[in-house]
């Protein structure tokens, strides 16, 4: 795969270096010549520049890309390294960070987003895992917004706990993916059963965690 990383900080360098290790073709877009030395010692191709510069990104592979991250620590560049990759160059796939949250709004199908990742959103979620016990936690955005990957803990009072995937009443569009149990995933099937302690990941539509948490958690 074909991978166009603009940004070279702390979470570009990373994803680029981790993407590279993983057999993928890497090429970072990074305006600052000192990065640029630090991250070409990793074996990932850098394009000095600007990203935001239609020629920058033609230069750097950006209409043969399958994938471009926008990973710049200003929103303003992310957006337009966006839909620059989305209209100009007709990238399949684009994924971009959202430094400030309160920006998160912008960042749909109008700017050339696929996906927006928000990392204090992250760390919020994570926070929120870590102290509530039955609460459905919203861990990532899809599909612009319209559907969550949720996380859920279950406790021993949890509805759930003694019962098989099979045994719920599931609405269609709320799909169970797996369990986490003892540091091991187990993908949800008809068979699959819960117990206490087991953290549930799911597929939720914009406003639907109510309904998970009823089903598998119940009454509080």
């Amino acid at each position: 795969m074909k991978v166009l990383v603009a940004g070279a900080g702390n979470i570009g360098r990373y994803l680029a270096s981790d993407l590279a290790g993983r057999g993928h073709e890497v090429t970072v877009v990074e305006q600052v010549p000192e990065i640029i030395v630090r991250i070409s010692a990793a074996g990932v191709r850098t394009v000095l520049g600007d990203a935001c510069a239609p020629q920058v990104l033609e230069k750097a592979g950006a209409r043969d890309a399958d994938v471009v991250v926008a990973a710049t620590g200003d929103d303003e560049d992310n957006l337009v390294v966006s839909l620059l990759a989305k209209q100009e160059f007709a990238v399949p796939r684009v994924l971009a960070r959202v430094n400030h949250p309160t920006n998160e709004w912008l960042f749909d199908e109008a700017w050339g987003v696929d996906l927006a990742v928000s990392p204090p959103h992250l760390l919020t979620a994570l926070v929120e895992e870590e102290i509530s016990e039955g609460d459905a936690v919203s861990i990532l955005k899809l599909e612009h917004g319209s559907v969550h990957l949720v996380e859920l803990r279950l406790d021993e009072r949890s509805r759930a706990v003694g019962q098989r995937v099979e045994d719920l009443a599931l609405p269609a569009d709320l799909v169970l993916l797996a369990v986490l149990r003892s540091g091991h995933a187990i993908a949800c099937r008809d068979v699959t059963p819960f117990a206490a302690g087991d953290e549930v990941l799911a597929l939720v539509p914009e406003g639907r965690q109510h309904d998970l948490r009823d089903l598998l958690v119940g009454p509080r």
